[in-house]
C-alpha cells in the first residue's frame, strides 16, 4: 500500500498549503518523520523537495463509509477490509471509521468483534453502526425486518463487542427507548448521531438534550423539511450543538441544498462524507449492502425499487464537488473534509489540520482540486488512483 522512502527529516514546498491560519503562498512544510515539525512561506531549506504547482491539504477524514475497492467493512474479512482502507487511502482518506449497516444482532456483535482487532491494530479509528436502530419508515438501504428499538441489553451487547472501538452510533431518536439509549452512548464515550428518521421536531429535541452530536446524511433517510414541521431536518440543522454530514456527490444532494445547509451550518458544524459501499473504484455491476442486493450503473448504486443505496463517493471527490459546485472557498473545504470530522472524533489534536505536531497525513491537489498524491504517517502512498470527473469515482 505504502512506499516507505521517506522515513526521515525532510522539507516539501508547494504554491498553496491549507493551515488553520489560511493559506501559505509559495509555503513550505517540514516533516521529521511522522509528523509535522514546522510550516513557513519564504526561503525554504536547500534540501526542500518542490510539490508544484496546486494546493497541499491535511488528509481527509471519513466518519462514515461502508466499504470500497470491492471489499466491506462487514463479513469479517480481513483483506477485504484492507481493501476497502486501501481503495480511500488512494483517494486521500487517512482517517476512518468502518460503517456497519443493520444485520442481526448476533451478526453484528461478530462484526464489530472482528473490526475491533483491526481498530487495535490502527487500520482505522474505530467503528459506526448505523443501524439496527432505525425506523422502518425510513431505512432506505437497511433491510427493514432487522430493525429493532434500541432496548438496553442490544445497546450494552454490542458495545460489549467493540470493547472500546465503537465511536458512533446512529439512531432514531422515535423509537421506543432512544433517548436512554442515548444516555447509555455518551456516558460509554459514544458518539450519538440521528439518521433514517422519520421522526417530528418534538421527538428530535429530547434526544439532542440527552447528547446526540450529529446529523447522519442529512436530508437522506429523514422526514423531508416542511415549512410547519421542522422535522429532523431543520431540528438539527438549527441545533448549534449539532454537526451534520453530508454526502456532497451531487446524487444524494442537489448542490443548491449542500450549499444551503454548509452555509447556515458554518465550518464549525459541516462534515463531508461518503457513505461509500464496496463499489466504490470497483465498477458498475451487482454488489451487496448488508444482505441487500445493489446495483451500480454509472457510479450510482440503487436497490430494486431504484432507492439509492449509499454511494461510489470518494473524498477527493467530495472535496473537489464541494469547492467547483457548490461554490465553497477550499479553506472551508478543509474543514468539512478534514478538521471539523477530526475534532468530532476527538482527534484534532493528532489529525486534521495541518500545523505542528500532529500526523504528516497530507492530500496533494493540483490547481484544479484533482489529486495528485497521498502521505498517510509520513509515507508517501504507492500509485494513489486519480478520481473521475463527476460525482462517482473510478
Amino acid at each position: 500500500m505504502t512506499s516507505t522512502d521517506d522515513a526521515g527529516a525532510r522539507t516539501l514546498t508547494a504554491s498553496r498549503i491549507v493551515t488553520p491560519d489560511g493559506v501559505l503562498e509559495d509555503g513550505w512544510i517540514r516533516l521529521t518523520g511522522t509528523t509535522i515539525e514546522e510550516l513557513g512561506t519564504g526561503p525554504a531549506p536547500e534540501d526542500a523537495t518542490d510539490l508544484g504547482s496546486g494546493w497541499l491539504v491535511p488528509g481527509f477524514v471519513d466518519v462514515h463509509c461502508h466499504g470500497g475497492g470491492g471489499g466491506s467493512f462487514s463479513g469479517r474479512d480481513p483483506e477485504r477490509t484492507r481493501a476497502a482502507v486501501a481503495a480511500h487511502r488512494s483517494h486521500g482518506t487517512t482517517t476512518l471509521l468502518a460503517s456497519l449497516v443493520t444485520a442481526p444482532l448476533p451478526e453484528l456483535a461478530d462484526d464489530v468483534a472482528a473490526l475491533q482487532e483491526l481498530v487495535v491494530d490502527g487500520l482505522f479509528d474505530g467503528i459506526h453502526l448505523e443501524g439496527p436502530f432505525l425506523s422502518a419508515a425510513r431505512c432506505g438501504a437497511h433491510d427493514p425486518a432487522l430493525l429493532r428499538a434500541p432496548e438496553r441489553s442490544s445497546v450494552r451487547g454490542l458495545l460489549a463487542a467493540g470493547r472500546g472501538s465503537i465511536r458512533m452510533v446512529t439512531l432514531a431518536p422515535e423509537l421506543d427507548g432512544a433517548v436512554d439509549a442515548v444516555h447509555e452512548l455518551v456516558d460509554a464515550g459514544v458518539i450519538a448521531a440521528i439518521g433514517h428518521t422519520d421522526a417530528v421536531a418534538e421527538q428530535v429535541r429530547p434526544a439532542v438534550d440527552a447528547g446526540v452530536t450529529v446529523a447522519t446524511h442529512l436530508f437522506n433517510g429523514m422526514r423531508p423539511l416542511h415549512h410547519r414541521e421542522p422535522g429532523p431536518i431543520g431540528t438539527l440543522l438549527e441545533d448549534e450543538r449539532v454537526t451534520v454530514e453530508l454526502i456532497c456527490d451531487l446524487v444524494h444532494l442537489h448542490p443548491a441544498v449542500v450549499g444551503l445547509a454548509a452555509r447556515h451550518a458554518g465550518t464549525g458544524r459541516t462534515a463531508l462524507i461518503t457513505d461509500a459501499i464496496s463499489a466504490t473504484g470497483a465498477g458498475d455491476g451487482h454488489y451487496e449492502l448488508g444482505a441487500l442486493p445493489v446495483t451500480v450503473v454509472d457510479g450510482e448504486p440503487r436497490l430494486a425499487d431504484g432507492s439509492l443505496a449509499g454511494s461510489t463517493l470518494t473524498m477527493d471527490v467530495a472535496f473537489r464537488n464541494l469547492v467547483t459546485e457548490v461554490g465553497m472557498p477550499v479553506t472551508t473545504a478543509v474543514h468539512a473534509a478534514s478538521t471539523r470530522p477530526a475534532e468530532l472524533l476527538g482527534a484534532g489534536d493528532r489529525v486534521g489540520s495541518l500545523r505542528p505536531g500532529l500526523s504528516a497525513d497530507l492530500v496533494l491537489l493540483d490547481d484544479d482540486l484533482r489529486l495528485r498524491r497521498v502521505m498517510k504517517s509520513g509515507t508517501w502512498e504507492a500509485c494513489p488512483t486519480a478520481a473521475a470527473p463527476g460525482g462517482a469515482a473510478v
